[in-house]
């Protein structure tokens, strides 16, 4: 037995007796910071400003990946099915998205946007579209013919297309980080470089989940918590218990850039008529903010989650894609659009001929190669590109706590602002906000 004289060494010894150590508390944490996640941190601290949120991030910047390699285009609303959420927060998003523009001086520009009957047999599908356009509540949307066509865009060949004059083109990475910077004048926080690695039931009542990371600030209390986690969203969602399905499979589109002393040949965003029969829009040509010229994309499957050019491979990513029955399904109903698309991506001659169709004058000499980005295209095991916005909470203690965004689909970043708003309703009624 150790006596008194040497246990109080050993006690000085091993410093003084360690405090438990309390963890950072919030009212909400939430998981993303990609365009809809800083949108709908910045909506909870409009309705509810008393509320004490944090937003984690696992890269170094905000809007690191979808939100910042988009095409930069504000959408109308034309393309997505009456009646579905998608078209609803289209159209409502628009217009939120140039209010916020203008209160914020943020730099945009109305380019419109011409969508392209080439062929006779497109016509018709063209007229459909128009009908959807309509229906959809998009505004002063005209069908024009062939003299129109060049009017509007002088190089631009067709039979006839729909003229969207509200569409435009903004920097969705900037509006991201405008999101960001006014949740943070509001009372919020934000921490980079935060990976999220596991979410657990708490042991104290009051703040019933416990987030945790690697990183340095290691872990958080929370009262509650939404995820908005784009090509992570279904790993992030397993980790309370959702299902696998719908499953994210990163697509990979890679563009075109028309050459500086050829952008006179584009002046507007020139869209395809959707084909049915194809699981992904086609090449079109999309201005940029900078006076960039995007031609493309096509759709590819990604060898990484966030994999931006052939050499980035993840082996347990593209294992996991391609032994996910849905893919399967998918491979064997597409095979030849994706050989296709594989193809065009190799050889650009191929793609410039797509685009030819539109533009006759387009030569393949007039194109380098140019940016890439990966769609989180959620899928489901029948090998279905699942279309609208998918909510999960997880089967956990705290799963009443808990809100997955699983599927927020193109375009996103046009009705984030919309999309914000929706959580925010969804999140107030359900934990009691």
């Amino acid at each position: 037995m150790l006596s008194r004289h040497t246990a109080q060494i050993i006690r000085s010894l091993s410093g003084p007796p360690k405090k438990s150590v309390e963890l950072p508390k919030y009212d909400l944490v939430i998981v993303g910071g990609g365009i809809v996640g800083c949108a709908t941190a910045r909506q909870l601290l409009i309705e509810r400003p008393n509320l004490k949120i944090a937003l984690i991030e696992k890269e170094k910047e905000l809007a690191a990946h979808q939100s910042g390699h988009n095409s930069g285009v504000l959408h109308a609303g034309i393309y997505y099915t009456p009646g579905s959420l998608k078209a609803k927060l289209c159209v409502e998003g628009i217009d939120l998205a140039y209010k916020f523009l203008d209160e914020n001086n943020i730099p945009y520009k109305k380019t419109g946007k011409l969508i392209v009957a080439v062929e006779p047999e497109e016509v018709p599908r063209l007229d459909t579209l128009f009908g959807r356009a309509k229906t959809n509540g998009c505004r002063d949307i005209e069908m024009i013919d062939s003299a129109k066509i060049t009017e509007i865009e002088p190089h631009c060949k067709g039979l006839k297309a729909l003229w969207s004059p509200h569409t435009g083109i903004v920097d969705w990475k900037f509006v991201t980080k405008k999101f960001g910077e006014d949740f943070e004048k509001r009372g919020g926080k934000i921490f980079t470089s935060y990976p999220l690695k596991n979410i657990s039931d708490n042991s104290d009542p009051s703040y019933p989940i416990r987030v945790s990371s690697d990183a340095d600030l290691a872990e958080f209390e929370t009262k509650n918590l939404i995820t908005c986690a784009g090509l992570q969203s279904d790993r992030v969602a397993a980790l309370s218990g959702c299902s696998t399905d719908p499953k994210i499979v990163p697509f990979r589109g890679e563009y075109l850039l028309l050459k500086p002393e050829k952008r006179y040949l584009v002046k507007t965003n020139i869209y395809p008529v959707p084909d049915p029969r194809f699981p992904f829009l086609g090449v079109h040509f999309t201005p940029r903010m900078n006076g960039d010229i995007w031609l493309g994309p096509n759709a590819v499957l990604a060898y990484k989650r966030e994999g931006y050019s052939y050499f980035s491979i993840s082996p347990s990513d593209l294992l996991e894609s391609l032994s996910y029955r849905g893919m399967q399904k998918l491979v064997k109903k597409h095979f030849s659009f994706g050989i296709s698309e594989l193809y065009r991506g190799v050889w650009i001659a191929a793609q410039v001929k797509q685009l030819q169709r539109f533009i006759p004058e387009l030569k393949y000499s007039d194109v380098t190669r140019g940016p890439s980005g990966v769609r989180a295209q959620a899928m489901d095991s029948d090998g279905n590109l699942v279309d609208d916005f998918v909510f999960d909470s997880g089967t956990g203690k705290s799963s009443s706590c808990v809100m997955h965004v699983r599927n927020a689909p193109s375009p996103a970043a046009t009705s984030s602002l919309a999309i914000a708003k929706m959580i925010t309703t969804e999140a107030v009624k359900r934990f009691n906000l």
